[in-house]
């Protein structure tokens, strides 16, 4: 029973928010008031705890999410709560998706003035997926122009969530004083040199009408989730602050609604109410759906495991970041209880691990445990064959947890070593990258003698590059980015033959097959239930063994190896099934080998005759700009290519919403300060691949 308190005191959480809203100075007065951190680092300065990397410091920005562990009294109990502060960028989304699938908890900040931007709705999206339940933080109530109203009308409108609001501020600008408590109805100012003093006063009379009309939408709100509380205001009595919070609490954990949090963390006003609403609201390991897996040697078996220390151990990999003291393995530990010097299982590979050493993180800093119980998120050293996605469990009650799914690149450039000594350093160098980042990949072009490293967008390349040439000191020159293109068919085509003899002085090889090829979809697949690994479908209708059933598989390797190289020019053939029709076979001559070989020559053919084509990477690219340059924005994005889908006047500015190819968009950034005299911003994520129209097709082709 101890223990199942004690995990009722753990609270595993995230930060997460569009680039700029302010995440990590939120983490870095979460670290201070909790006495993680006896001074507050600053982003502008380069003294952020959390942004330890120093592109980060550089740059300003987030680049990979960091983990801490603070301690935090709320009502005379010690809680400790687990924190990961993750990128805003969406070339580092990879870190906020794997984040998401370990956290119980999260806390999406919001910019006081911009409200939900673009990259507040994937994360949001993100947090879905995976149903983690999250309370808003309106922040940068202090900034010109700050609006409450609203931003908090945004994340009920474009998040569609059921926003309840907790607080509401006093002031706003440079007259933002405090915060109005609506569940207590008191007024909090944080004052002394860094806001750790709070101070309990009446409610300003010039905000106590608003404060008595959100309360009673929160109240309102509140009797849904509850129906003892229900009673009580029906019977017109007063519920206690104990009673709102314990039926908000039930709404937030089954995740039916939202509570929301305001204040300013660069004035640090608001952020010890926020800890407590991350106490009263999130919830602990225990009170999440058990994690779910299925028994590795029959997939069909599902399996779950309690949140509970004296169970079989299950954890997941979610991170993976190189040292010179050996790989830091991120582990989110699920159940049982992970120890120092154990063997443990790793059952995607069946290989066996040794945990020579656990840490408990903060931000690059680390301190040595025995052990590591459910409801942990610790750094383990010692792991040699276990990656992000892999479960670890106990040998003798194994189960695998769901893997983690990795956006695919939209970008790539060519990169090529300075000298030989270089060219030795470079493939150890970007095996550890792609170890560290499973949303980058590099492969060598056997033609041209290249290595090409794909990500997702031109920053994340940009520091890739860095990584290489000043952690790895290895000298490279690097191409321009290039779209990663996919090939596809606009058609079908019927009964294609491909067939592979060679006679050779001893035993000659022959293979024949006859395939359909025709244009699928991921739904279409879903819907039959079958498998549509790397976006191809494979059936086999072959009847009376004109093909036997030993060389079927040969077939279909030699079909997805072929799609896998492409056939126009060498990207990947997506959106197709091949059924498999006919063939015929010699009882000497046939092989696996010739089979496979077949099987190419059959989808080379029938690619040809099925039309293929092109598709390229679609961007949603969000642009706020001053009224006045509307024009010259637009017409630019026209010229792109680009599709105007929604435009939204925000008082003098205007949001853009645009579809644009993204090989339209490279150096978009310097060109949208040309026509707005700096003045414009603009935030770009993946949205989907789309059909080229043939002139341009044409042009790539034959530009290759």
């Amino acid at each position: 029973m101890e223990l199942t308190q004690e995990l009722s005191k753990t609270r595993n959480i995230g930060i997460c928010a569009h680039i700029d809203a302010g995440k990590t100075t939120v983490t870095e007065r979460i670290l201070f008031y909790t006495g993680k951190n006896y001074k507050m680092g600053e982003v502008h300065e380069g003294t952020a705890t959390m942004d330890f990397l120093q592109e980060e410091q550089e740059r300003g920005i987030t680049i990979q999410s960091a983990a801490t562990t603070c301690p935090w009294q709320r009502n005379g109990i010690d809680y400790r709560i687990n924190l990961i502060d993750t990128p805003g960028h969406v070339d580092f989304t990879i870190e906020v998706e794997r984040s998401m699938r370990v956290l119980d908890g999260a806390v999406a900040v919001f910019d006081g003035k911009e409200g939900v931007e673009a990259q507040s709705e994937t994360v949001w999206r993100q947090a879905e997926r995976y149903r983690v339940p999250r309370l808003c933080f309106i922040n940068k109530m202090d900034k010109i122009g700050a609006d409450w109203e609203f931003s908090f009308k945004t994340i009920k409108e474009r998040l569609g969530a059921n926003a309840i609001a907790m607080q509401i501020p006093i002031g706003s600008g440079h007259e933002l004083e405090g915060i109005v408590d609506l569940v207590l109805m008191k007024a909090y100012y944080f004052t002394g040199d860094s806001g750790a003093i709070v101070e309990e006063r009446e409610i300003p009379e010039s905000l106590a009408e608003l404060a008595e009309l959100h309360r009673h939408e929160m109240v309102e709100q509140a009797c849904n989730f509850d129906d003892n509380l229900m009673e009580k205001v029906l019977e017109d009595k007063e519920p206690t602050p104990d009673e709102i919070r314990t039926a908000i609490r039930k709404g937030c954990i089954a995740l039916e609604c939202n509570p929301v949090f305001t204040g300013a963390a660069l004035r640090n006003i608001g952020v010890q109410r926020l800890i407590d609403g991350v106490i009263d609201f999130l919830p602990s390991p225990i009170e999440v759906p058990e994690v779910q897996g299925v028994n590795p040697r029959d997939p069909a078996e599902k399996l779950t495991r309690p949140h509970d220390a004296s169970a079989p151990l299950s954890a997941l990999v979610f991170k993976v970041v190189p040292d010179a003291h050996g790989d830091l393995t991120y582990v989110r530990v699920y159940s049982g209880t992970l120890k120092k010097g154990e063997r443990i299982l790793n059952p995607g590979n069946n290989k066996r691990e040794n945990c020579s050493r656990i840490f408990e993180m903060h931000a690059n800093q680390r301190q040595a445990l025995d052990g590591a119980e459910a409801g942990s998120i610790v750094a383990v050293v010692g792991l040699k064959d276990s990656f992000t996605g892999d479960t670890l469990c106990d040998a003798d009650h194994a189960i695998l947890l769901e893997r983690m799914v990795f956006p695919e690149p939209v970008i790539s450039m060519s990169i090529e070593p300075g000298s030989a000594d270089d060219k030795r350093k470079l493939g150890d160098a970007l095996a550890k990258i792609r170890r560290e980042d499973p949303s980058f990949r590099s492969e060598y072009n056997e033609e041209t003698g290249q290595t090409i490293i794909s990500g997702m967008g031109e920053l994340h390349l940009e520091i890739i590059k860095n990584k290489l040439t000043r952690d790895e000191k290895v000298n490279v020159q690097v191409g321009k980015p290039q779209v990663a293109y996919r090939e596809s068919i606009t058609g079908s085509a019927e009964y294609v033959r491909g067939k592979f003899v060679k006679q050779t002085g001893g035993r000659g090889q022959f293979g024949d097959v006859t395939i359909n090829l025709m244009p699928y979809t991921k739904e279409q697949a879903e819907a039959d239930e079958v498998d549509f690994s790397d976006n191809v479908a494979f059936e086999n209708k072959i009847v009376g063994g004109a093909v036997p059933k030993e060389y079927i598989p040969s077939v279909e390797a030699g079909i997805r190896a072929t799609a896998k190289s492409g056939i126009l020019i060498g990207f990947p053939l997506i959106n197709v099934k091949v059924q498999l029709v006919d063939g015929s076979y010699h009882a000497v001559d046939s092989s696996q080998v010739a089979f496979e070989q077949a099987a190419r020559l059959a989808l080379t053919d029938a690619c040809q005759k099925a039309s293929i084509t092109l598709l390229e990477p679609i961007m949603k690219v969000v642009i706020t700009t001053p009224d006045e340059y509307f024009g010259n924005v637009t017409g630019d994005l026209s010229s792109r290519r680009g599709m105007i889908v929604n435009t939204e006047e925000r008082g003098v500015v205007r949001l853009i919403t645009a579809e644009v190819p993204l090989s339209e968009m490279f150096g978009y950034t310097t060109t949208l300060r040309s026509v707005t005299q700096g003045r414009a911003t603009s935030s770009m994520e993946p949205l989907e691949y789309r059909q080229m129209p043939p002139n341009l097709v044409k042009e790539v082709v034959d530009a290759k």
